[in-house]
């Protein structure tokens, strides 16, 4: 076994996880925020993020939303925005005015780069070199594999999944499953890192599989699995007999 507790593959989350926007989504939107005067805290910015996730993570409040205004619609982005602000501690009615402005901000402003962190092609390197099984499950709908190959990750893996193929969208487990059974590998076999506690972890649990947290800003403190803060630390899981939580 590549792994002394049994674990033969190891399955990731794409956004947020192997590849992240320059800026990053939460720190345009901060501040932006900002620039629209509204005050800014650790305690608002942890709110606007958790919210964030839990809203993408198939929320009763997204679904209806997408239902609502037909789909990723203009009208849907400005009330996402709205929510977002909300989330951020600013008042609904205030929110209600800024909410065309600070979309605007992120349609015509916000331009990232996408990239990846200096440690994820070393370790999906020497993870394949160790001869485990990789894997990337999204809540993509299309298809990304054009995406990591212009980020150099491909080549790494021996599974690429979007939810929109499979009809099945974290934190449900059938995305889970359906990736397991195209690799042939149990659940109690599969680690499953990803940035969303909501989605990634829950989901992957439900599935069986052994859910790890990339959670570098501590964003759920409450978290009951293993955790870690940067890609490289995903070796102590890999070597630990039982993953237990912990932070460094």
């Amino acid at each position: 076994m590549p792994s002394p507790n049994g674990i033969r593959a190891v399955l990731f989350d794409l956004d947020g996880t192997l590849r992240h926007n320059q800026p990053t989504f939460y720190q345009a939107f901060f501040e932006f925020a900002k620039q629209l005067g509204l005050p800014d805290s650790p305690v608002n910015r942890k709110c606007a993020i958790r919210w964030l996730h839990h809203y993408w993570a198939q929320s009763p409040e997204c679904l209806a939303d997408l239902q609502a205004y037909g789909g990723l619609t203009p009208q849907f982005w400005t009330n996402h925005a709205r929510l977002n602000l909300i989330a951020f501690g600013c008042e609904p009615k205030q929110a209600e005015t800024l909410a065309s402005e600070m979309q605007r901000l992120l349609t015509d402003v916000y331009q990232p780069e996408d990239v990846t962190l200096p440690d994820v092609l070393n370790v999906l390197r020497e993870l394949k070199g160790a001869g485990f099984t990789l894997g990337v499950v999204s809540n993509r709908s299309n298809p990304y594999h054009e995406q990591l190959t212009s980020l150099g990750l491909l080549p790494y893996f021996d599974l690429v999944l979007a939810a929109g193929e499979v009809n099945s969208w974290k934190p449900e487990p059938g995305i889970f499953l359906r990736a397991l059974e195209r690799l042939a590998i149990r659940p109690e076999q599969t680690l499953y890192i990803g940035d969303n506690y909501y989605a990634d972890v829950i989901g992957a649990r439900s599935a069986g599989l052994l859910p790890v947290l990339l959670d570098p800003d501590h964003i759920f403190p409450e978290a009951d699995c293993p955790v870690i803060e940067t890609m490289g630390e995903l070796w102590d899981v890999l070597a630990n007999q039982h993953p237990q939580p912990h932070r460094n």
